[in-house]
């Protein structure tokens, strides 16, 4: 039986399951891939948004925003002109690197044990 204290609040949403809660967080495709692309350190916004394939602007502000409200990106603004805007993950946001690289390390594994890579020309 569930316990009453293992459901997570969040946000006005209840999530029984801590899976689906990190999953509401990390779960959609651009997010992760965002994640992914800071994993070295920070990005100025439009390099970051073109290392992204077929992202568009709306979907990239709609993405790095939730990473931020959520705390796992933080944005840090230079005062010259035009304004300068640098993304980068917070502390919890470094902690989802390692989960992030074996997800990407398990689709490599996945597509050369079903022959999914394209043959070499």
């Amino acid at each position: 039986m569930e316990n009453k204290s293992d459901i997570i609040k969040y946000k006005k949403k209840e999530f029984n399951c801590s899976l689906a809660f990190t999953l509401s967080l990390i779960g959609d495709k651009y997010k992760s891939l965002i994640i992914f692309h800071l994993k070295d350190g920070a990005m100025r916004s439009g390099e970051l948004q073109s290392s992204i394939s077929d992202i568009s602007n709306r979907m990239f502000s709609y993405s790095i925003r939730a990473l931020e409200k959520d705390a796992l990106v933080k944005r840090k603004i230079y005062p010259v002109t035009p304004p300068r805007v640098e993304y980068s993950l917070t502390e919890a946001g470094i902690k989802l690197i390692p989960i992030i690289l074996e997800l990407n390390k398990w689709g490599q594994d996945f597509a050369r044990d079903n022959y999914l890579y394209a043959p070499a020309e």
